[in-house]
């Protein structure tokens, strides 16, 4: 079988399991007695090792396969969770998640983790676990033990019997080479099918077809061949290891159960049971016994049917959409100007179709942070148990959307923000206690939407910057001079730390270690066109803040107008327009204000940001003003007339004129002149 074909889907499944792994024991570790968290560790695991040993990864396979051993003897109450056990868990799963990591890379996922294996092995055999547990995934268990019927089961078993069938529980075990398990199943059941009736299969039969098993499945089957004949028949099906054939005991079915199970199914539906009554009928088995198998596939539930696509495909389609967005806006102007009925209707319909459209490929690159956030807790727990402290992480906004193509470059940046703040933010409990704070630091890791942008924040609440050791070492290492500093803000002390002058190995102990690589971390925030900014209080603690664009390339905005020249001020910004009075306006702290709705609101007058020159001097009454928020906080932007509101398609303004102050990019419009947009965030303090 052509594997490479498969190798995309298998690493974004792989990852997918190992992130459900990590979360659940997480989750186990605060409740190490809830055996149904471990079941779906065990679950995911379990289908790990199928993949792995599909794809030929046998290491990965391997690794796998001991630590689901574990698990399988937690599940069944054979040993039992302890913070030991679940230490050499995560180091399984930390060596699985660099293993696939390796495969992604391009590698065979080949790594020595014999000393992990060895303390699997050890905890399997351990004095809390027996050896029945090894055998429940390593051997044959008693296949009598394994199904269990409900009452429709047992009544076609019971009946079966009377007309002179034979009722067999089958174990069949797959060689552990075996690469193609689901194609051995379909063969297994294909003869069954021939010889008889299968009543049940565990694991079910949509998870046979998708490999989700281990080496092992069972079936109950109804028959008129003898077993030793049903054991050479299978036995002959290619990467079989090892078949028994084994009679169900009916005597565990009560009378009373009996009963009871004929009287539901006599009131199943047709659906469920091909014959309207449990009495015998001439050939009652096959049309009572192959049915349950199809129902417990048609009843399954079903989840979201998904599809991956290569994310340059999107990128395709959405610059094709955003060349369609500049033509409706050129069609919508020549429909004004024109002024004819059938164009103006075909032209509306068009614009509402085209907005669906939007909608749905702009959404389609839209993903959580939550997919970036999953990863933090495992290492807030490993580096708290490193370093010696005790930490609580908290996520808020998980559910925040961002561009597929910034989540996949914030992951590193923020890792090294939060063991940053970890490391060397919280300090450690004794320090802790001395400064009258609780022993427990807390690390607030929030996201949430701000105007056309995500805002990711690192909160703790530790020892904080000192500002005068920061001072020294950026003085010391020429990155300013005694002259600039004494007419530094705080905040731009903060951010000197951003230097790459800090990356060194002196800051460590130097400035409480703040500052190692944060310098590749602004340059990478900084590529993704987003800036990162930091406030920090001695002794309280410190926040960075990640402002990141969301990098949707249509956005609604109002376009306004300053003497002749049109900007677009996204409308994600603003909170509503005004007209006020010049009357109105006041002064405070040698900034313009308004009173707006009982808030002090700061004026910003765009024609002077942007130095947009007049033909003559305006002494105007009345003032147009845009009031935007960030966050909490609001300004007035102040510009001579409102346009209108309009769909755009957002444009870089290229490498020539990156970083100019509150211009965040520019739109072609219908008339085919530009317009600037501009950055309501970069002008709100």
């Amino acid at each position: 079988m052509e594997v490479n074909q498969y190798l995309e889907m298998f690493i974004e499944e792989s990852k997918e399991h190992l992130q459900a792994c990590s979360e659940h024991l997480l989750e186990l570790e605060k409740k190490p007695d809830d055996l149904a968290i471990v079941g779906e560790i065990f679950r995911s695991a379990h289908t790990l090792k199928g993949m792995s040993a599909t794809m030929g990864f046998e290491d990965l396979a391997d690794l796998t396969h001991k630590m689901e051993n574990v698990l399988d003897a937690i599940r069944n109450e054979k040993i039992h969770v302890s913070p030991e056990i679940l230490d050499v868990v995560f180091e399984s799963v930390d060596h699985l998640e660099e293993m696939v990591m390796d495969i992604a890379n391009g590698g065979d996922g080949k790594r020595d983790v014999s000393s992990t294996v060895a303390q699997l092995k050890r905890i399997e055999s351990g004095e809390e676990a027996t050896p029945e547990v090894v055998a429940t995934t390593v051997e044959t268990p008693a296949v009598a033990s394994v199904l269990e019927y409900d009452g429709f089961e047992q009544t076609v078993i019971s009946q079966s019997a009377e007309q002179g069938f034979n009722a067999f529980e089958i174990s069949i075990r797959l060689r552990e080479d075996c690469l193609l398990k689901a194609a051995r199943v379909f063969m297994v059941f294909e003869i069954l099918e021939k010889d008889g009736d299968v009543i049940k299969s565990s694991p079910t039969v949509e998870k046979l077809e998708d490999e989700q098993f281990d080496q092992q499945f069972y079936v109950a089957f109804v028959t008129k061949e003898p077993a030793e004949d049903m054991q050479k028949k299978l036995m002959k099906v290619s990467e079989v290891e090892e078949v028994i054939v084994t009679a169900i005991n009916q005597d565990k079915f009560s009378e009373k159960e009996y009963e009871a199970h004929k009287e539901v199914a006599a009131t199943a539906t047709l659906e469920e049971v091909a014959t309207p009554t449990p009495t015998p009928t001439p050939v009652p088995v096959p049309a009572k016994t192959t049915t349950p198998v199809k129902a417990e596939k048609s009843h399954a539930p079903v989840g979201n049917k998904t599809i991956r696509v290569n994310i340059e495909r999107l990128d395709i389609l959405m610059n094709l959409f955003e060349e369609l967005v500049i033509d409706r806006g050129r069609l919508q102007s020549i429909a004004t100007e024109v002024n004819h009925g059938e164009l103006n209707e075909t032209v509306e319909r068009m614009s509402r179709v085209m907005g669906d459209l939007q909608t749905i490929i702009l959404t389609m690159r839209m993903v959580p942070v939550e997919t970036v956030f999953n990863r933090f807790p495992k290492m807030i727990r490993q580096l708290s148990r490193d370093l010696n402290k005790k930490i609580n992480l908290e996520i808020i906004g998980a559910e925040t959307e961002l561009d597929r193509t910034v989540i996949d470059e914030i992951g590193d940046p923020l890792v090294h923000l939060i063991r940053n703040s970890v490391d060397h933010g919280i300090e450690n409990p004794t320090a802790r206690r001395a400064k009258g704070k609780p022993e427990e630091g807390t690390v607030v890791l929030r996201a949430y939407h701000s105007g056309n942008y995500v805002f990711i924040e690192i909160e703790d609440d530790g020892a904080g910057i000192n500002r005068d050791k920061v001072l020294a070492k950026a003085i010391s290492k020429g990155i300013v001079t005694q002259e600039q500093s004494f007419s530094m803000s705080d905040k731009q002390i903060n951010e000197l730390i951003l230097a790459s002058g800090f990356s060194t190995a002196d800051v460590i102990s130097d400035v409480s270690g703040r500052g190692v690589g944060l310098d590749v971390v602004k340059t990478t925030i900084e590529s993704l066109g987003g800036n990162i900014s930091i406030e920090s209080t001695q002794d309280v603690g410190s926040i960075f803040s990640i402002q990141l664009p969301l990098t949707l390339s249509i956005i609604s905005v109002m376009l306004v107008e300053i003497e002749k020249e049109i900007y677009a001020i996204p409308l994600s910004s603003i909170i509503e327009t005004s007209i006020i009075r010049s009357s109105d306006i006041m002064n405070a702290h040698n900034q313009k204000v308004i009173d707006f709705r009982g808030k002090v609101v700061p004026l910003v007058f765009l024609e002077e940001i942007f130095e947009v020159p007049r033909k003559e001097l305006q002494d105007d009454e009345f003032h147009s003003v845009v009031i935007v928020r960030k966050g909490e906080k609001l300004a007035g932007l102040v510009v001579d007339s409102f346009i209108g509101q309009q769909e755009i398609v957002l444009k870089s303004l290229g490498n020539y004129l990156t970083n100019i102050f509150a211009i965040s990019g520019a739109t072609i419009l219908g008339n085919g002149k530009v317009a600037l947009i501009v950055d309501c965030n970069a002008l709100i303090k």
